[in-house]
């Protein structure tokens, strides 16, 4: 039997069916997984996986003066990288206008969900605080990549060490550890991005599936709390359409919040 060519219209009378070529639900991730400890150089890495997509997603740390106008918190900057290697869409340069909106919506997503207690970086007000930096690469591309870098922030988070830093000298040992992890709290945010397709609304979309998606909104949020929001594409959404998307993203939260818990055990 051959297979089906993916066109866009093969796409959307599959969906107009309640279908997906892959066999998924319109609500459903494709298999996710979780590799920890990928970087020795790093206070925390991951690889995660979602079909056929790879990220990989590092922590790093160092000290440096507090932000003008947060003098008693440590310090946070999200950096993604969409490689060539991940997809031929993507060329060696400056960032590009994806991989700048990516690292903006995972920045959002930590920032805005206070997941990390910035209070308890500060190690002399106005003086020294501890510095995050999360860094993402794309290493296929297979659609979806917001999902995966946004899981793998948090997954990296939570399973980062703080490093040892010498008072005296005033620097930080990188390669030693202190079985400090970074302080973070109880309830994990994750950003879900639902795609509109014709007059059907799909989670974790494929290549192609992205291709034809008409508008997107990416939320961060966690257990029914939303902290950030971002739209993409040029189309709108009406307020009804607006509903079932945040009815979804609700819905699709708490299945993928279960399954992320259990792969960081």
């Amino acid at each position: 039997m051959e297979t089906p060519i993916v066109t866009g219209n093969r796409i959307k009378e599959y969906l107009a069916e309640g279908k997906r070529f892959d066999g998924r639900k319109l609500d459903e991730f494709r298999e996710i997984t979780i590799e920890t400890g990928i970087s020795k150089n790093a206070e925390g890495s991951v690889k995660v996986k979602i079909g056929n997509t790879e990220v990989l997603v590092g922590v790093k740390m160092d000290v440096a003066e507090p932000y003008p106008d947060s003098p008693d918190k440590g310090n946070l900057m999200v950096t993604a990288e969409l490689l060539p290697l991940s997809s031929e869409r993507y060329e060696s340069g400056p960032p590009s206008i994806e991989s700048i909106e990516l690292a903006r919506i995972i920045d959002r997503l930590v920032r805005e969900s206070k997941f990390i207690d910035m209070e308890k970086l500060c190690i002399k007000e106005g003086e020294k605080v501890w510095s995050v930096f999360i860094d993402i690469y794309s290493i296929n591309a297979d659609g979806n990549l917001l999902d995966a870098a946004g899981i793998g922030a948090i997954a990296a988070l939570r399973n980062s060490k703080i490093p040892k830093y010498d008072k005296k000298t005033e620097k930080v040992i990188h390669g030693e550890w202190t079985s400090e992890k970074i302080p973070l709290k109880k309830d994990t945010p994750l950003s879900i991005t639902i795609h509109k397709i014709s007059d059907h609304f799909i989670i974790d979309p494929t290549i192609e599936e992205e291709d034809v998606s008409e508008t997107r909104v990416t939320i961060g949020s966690s257990n029914g709390t939303i902290f950030s929001m971002q739209k993409g594409d040029h189309s709108t959404l009406s307020m009804e359409e607006f509903e079932k998307v945040l009815d979804l993203s609700e819905k699709v939260w708490k299945n993928l919040h279960s399954k992320i818990d259990k792969l960081l055990k």
